[in-house]
């Protein structure tokens, strides 16, 4: 399976193209998440379903993308920088779904802090697992 953050060959650890392929990733996967969370804010009952459904996406893309990598030979330390780390990495966001948990658990929200933990980890296991085998296929 391809190392999500570069892998060998990629250059040396910390080198500023390699910086420079996440950052240019990042720029739009924030922009992205910014409008999709805010596009779906009116039709959602609550702003964290659509955290949620960016961070669903983002697994399944990055699990996409690992299991296209394994076939990709050089360039796929290149593409996991640019697109499982930065742009991905930027779309999908653990730090908005710890606060709107939060939120949900100081409003004593317990089923939908429920649905949010259980929703966030197996739906993004799942997510990530079916990325992974659409990817592998031959």
């Amino acid at each position: 399976m391809a190392v999500i953050h570069g892998g060998a060959g990629v250059g040396a650890v910390g080198s500023s193209n390699d910086a420079l392929m996440v950052a240019i990733g990042a720029v739009p996967g924030a922009w992205l998440r910014f409008r999709v969370v805010d596009h779906l804010e009116p039709v959602l009952p609550r702003r964290h379903w659509g955290t949620l459904g960016v961070n669903l996406i983002a697994c399944l893309a990055l699990g996409l993308i690992a299991g296209l990598a394994g076939s990709c030979g050089a360039a796929a330390g290149r593409v996991l920088l640019l697109v499982g780390t930065g742009f991905l990495g930027s779309f999908s966001t653990f730090s908005t779904f710890s606060a709107e948990l939060r939120a949900e658990l100081v409003a004593r929200n317990w089923r939908g802090s429920a649905l949010l933990v259980g929703g966030s980890l197996a739906g993004g296991l799942l997510a990530m697992a079916v990325g992974l085998r659409l990817g592998s296929q031959p």
